[in-house]
């Protein structure tokens, strides 16, 4: 679903990205959070529940990357033996 104009990214979708694209996501992401933080210290902050989506969508980047190293390094050792 939507929130504050951006649509919140299931897994399915972070899955179909590459992996650049997975990295940068999580770089926007990122500096989303950061400006949504300062926004938040400030008090100007427009949309306080933005910043809990960003953190579960930054978190679901993570998982899906180190989803992909383990089945990358699980395939490389089985093709070692």
């Amino acid at each position: 679903y939507a929130y504050g104009g951006r649509k919140v990214m299931n897994a399915k979708e972070v899955r179909d990205l590459t992996g650049k694209e997975r990295l940068e996501k999580m770089d926007d992401l990122s500096q989303e959070k950061f400006n949504l933080k300062f926004q938040l210290a400030t008090g100007k902050i427009e949309a306080p529940g933005r910043l809990k989506l960003i953190r579960k969508d930054i978190a679901r980047l993570k998982t899906i990357v180190r989803e992909s190293d383990l089945v990358g390094s699980a395939k490389e050792s089985a093709d070692k033996v």
